[in-house]
């Protein structure tokens, strides 16, 4: 199977779009960090040093330190397809990232976003 684009697009490159997409809702970088943080296991320090070595979303995700458990509670649909059903790990986990901060700009309380 042929790989997506986005595996080797800079995650540094789309962060600020989550950024901006929380902030346009009145939601803080602070809270997008803590979810990308709480679903990835890198510290702040290690969450920086990523964007600053404009990692690709593959290497993102493989790199992280610890992919929470509880990220197979995150359901719903994203982009038309439902984030429980994507057979592709990596796919799936840059869609729970979508999800959380589309959760995050819907106004989810952060209790509920971290399940």
């Amino acid at each position: 199977m042929a790989e997506h684009k986005i595996y080797k697009m800079s995650f540094s490159k789309v962060y600020p779009h989550y950024i901006a997409k929380a902030e346009r809702k009145g939601r803080t970088k602070a809270e997008v960090d803590e979810i990308i943080r709480w679903l990835t296991g890198y510290s702040q320090e290690e969450l920086e040093a990523q964007l600053e070595k404009e990692k690709d979303f593959e290497t993102f995700f493989t790199e992280a330190p610890q992919l929470n458990p509880s990220r197979d509670l995150i359901k719903g649909v994203i982009c038309g397809v439902r984030v429980e059903e994507i057979e592709e790990p990596t796919m799936q986990e840059i869609r729970y990232l979508d999800k959380l901060v589309d959760e995050l700009a819907k106004g989810k309380a952060m209790e509920k976003i971290l399940r």
